[in-house]
């Protein structure tokens, strides 16, 4: 392994995705995929100029995706005179819509406890190589709107099991975890090979191999009851011609294409915005979208969580998983008060 790929391995994918972010609100104007690719952190490790950086095309495909997910407005920008050349298409985030609306006051000491959060914080988050990263943008003649450290951190933790699973991953150790299958009122042990971890429309996923049945099974870690712990036990990892990690992703892409549901939601409400920004929702009308989804339940208890502003139209399944949700919700509520 070349010292660049073991460089770009250590990149973290929450700092691949926030340099990511920094660098596409730091230009108005935006930025080409081949800048992205050779001075982004995470990204310019692995860049080829001249070469063949198809993966890291992909890569930069599936990062796109997975901020939009996260509710950033990333955009792209075609010149009119370059219409159809792709090479030219620049992105960008604007630093408008992801600004704090302009509604929203603070109090003097919400202000100062703000102000002490962000100094704090600009202190510790851009590391040596984003403000290199930083610096060759400008010697590309990128102008940057100031400041760049305005832009509000929007970070999601990892599940607990992440950093248990990365270590069996690297030391190619079999682990078990107790694992809640949608359907399922208890969770069962699983032991299982780790091959991969993968973020998918969000959200994090083990690609492994299920010891009990010796065959390759995609977990996700947030329905992980408890730790990983590991058996101490290591296992010969599979010579595959494709990377474990493109095969997850291609298998989740495939069940995402497949299920499809429709879902209305209030105009310009919380929920309306969240479901208009999720990856390729496509607006029916000015308040119905049809989305695609990985997972019935987590669809099932977001839109729940909106309460009155959204609602289900199809499937069906997905409608009674959300009045499931719902009844239980009143339910429990309703049980409480009566104790009152």
């Amino acid at each position: 392994m070349s010292d660049s790929t073991r460089a770009a391995a250590r990149v973290p994918v929450e700092e691949r995705l926030f340099s990511l972010v920094l660098a596409l609100v730091a230009t108005e104007s935006g930025l080409t995929k081949d800048a992205i690719l050779s001075t982004v952190q995470g990204y310019r490790q692995r860049f080829s100029a001249g070469g063949n950086n198809a993966s890291l095309e992909r890569q930069f495909e599936r990062d796109k995706d997975d901020i939009r997910d996260l509710g950033i407005p990333l955009e792209t920008v075609t010149p009119p005179e370059e219409d159809g050349n792709s090479q030219n298409t620049r992105y960008r985030i604007p630093k408008g819509e992801y600004d704090l609306p302009g509604d929203i006051t603070f109090t003097a000491e919400e202000i100062t406890l703000l102000g002490l959060a962000a100094t704090v914080w600009r202190e510790g988050t851009l590391s040596g190589e984003s403000q290199r990263a930083l610096m060759k943008l400008r010697s590309l003649g990128v102008t940057e709107i100031d400041p760049v450290i305005g832009v509000a951190p929007r970070l999601r933790t990892r599940e607990a099991a992440f950093e248990p699973l990365r270590t069996a991953l690297e030391r190619h150790v079999v682990v078990s975890f107790p694992y809640v299958k949608p359907g399922d009122a208890s969770a069962r042990v699983r032991t299982v090979a780790p091959l991969a971890l993968v973020q998918h429309s969000g959200r994090w996923h083990l690609y492994a191999i299920d010891m009990d049945i010796d065959e390759r099974r995609t977990f996700l870690l947030s329905r992980m009851v408890q730790t990983p712990r590991s058996s101490g036990r290591t296992f010969d990892v599979p010579d595959d011609a494709e990377s474990f990690a493109e095969t997850a992703l291609r298998d989740l892409d495939r069940i995402w294409q497949r299920n499809v549901a429709t879902v209305r939601a209030e105009p310009h409400t919380h929920a309306w915005f969240r479901l208009s920004r999720l990856h390729d929702a496509e607006a029916i009308d000015d308040d119905v979208f049809r989305l695609h989804f990985t997972d019935i339940n987590i669809l099932a208890d977001e839109i729940a969580s909106f309460g009155p502003e959204a609602e289900a139209i199809a499937p069906p399944s997905l409608r009674a998983a959300i009045v499931q949700r719902l009844t239980r919700t009143w339910s429990a509520h309703s049980g409480a008060e009566e104790k009152q």
